[in-house]
């Protein structure tokens, strides 16, 4: 994934992703830093001679190095001369991500920011569906780093944010009187236009007046017992 300094947090997801499935340990070296090679000598580590590498050593620094070289690789001239001078990659994913996200101070003000962005998240008006989603959709993702919601309450949310069905369907189909009255829904119940059988007011005083009579009915037969 090449980034274009349009959107970080688009591009660091993908980078994610892409070097993990490259190589796990490149994504490890990138997010924990490199492993230089030590040894100890009465109980003191130091830094480990390059005549003394064995092979997992060089496989280690090899693994920095491809990990650097992707780097370089997903960035343009300018943010090339940014990291260049890094010498791990952890270094250079660190810089990229200070630029572009802030230090922890800020990243906690962007947080609080879409946190309370996220509380009053609302449908606008002529908004449809898919562009609220997408809307809030980015809002969750930027927010997943600092705070968390379940798959419960982000749906309980949305729902929250839906208009109606009547509200809908006025919206969509404002034209002239003749094509809504075409294209409204017709009720099985009382061949009215305008909403569903299952909305039918007269199909709900039905259903309470056969609730009532049933109740009387009852009433009725223990009195005679």
């Amino acid at each position: 994934p090449f980034f274009d300094k349009i959107n970080y947090s688009f591009w660091k997801t993908r980078m994610t992703i892409f070097l993990q499935s490259l190589d796990y340990q490149l994504w490890h070296i990138i997010f924990n830093g490199p492993r230089m090679p030590t040894r100890t000598i009465e109980g003191v580590v130091s830094p480990k001679p390059e005549n003394e590498y064995i092979d997992n050593d060089f496989r280690m620094l090899q693994l920095n190095s491809k990990a650097k070289h992707a780097l370089f690789c997903a960035v343009g001239p300018n943010e090339f001369n940014r990291i260049s001078s890094c010498d791990s990659a952890k270094e250079m994913w660190d810089l990229l991500e200070i630029t572009y996200e802030g230090t922890n101070q800020e990243k906690e003000s962007k947080i609080s920011m879409l946190v309370h962005e996220y509380e009053l998240f609302v449908m606008h008006d002529n908004e449809c569906i898919s562009d609220m989603f997408s809307r809030f959709t980015t809002i969750v993702n930027s927010l997943k780093k600092g705070k968390s919601y379940s798959n419960q309450e982000l749906v309980r949310k949305i729902l929250r944010c839906l208009p109606k069905r009547k509200k809908a369907f006025k919206k969509n189909f404002p034209q002239d009187e003749k094509s809504s009255k075409r294209e409204e829904p017709t009720c099985y119940e009382c061949n009215k236009p305008g909403h569903f059988k299952n909305e039918c007011p007269n199909l709900k005083k039905k259903e309470q007046f056969k609730k009532k009579n049933e109740c009387f009915k009852k009433k009725k037969a223990m009195v005679a017992t």
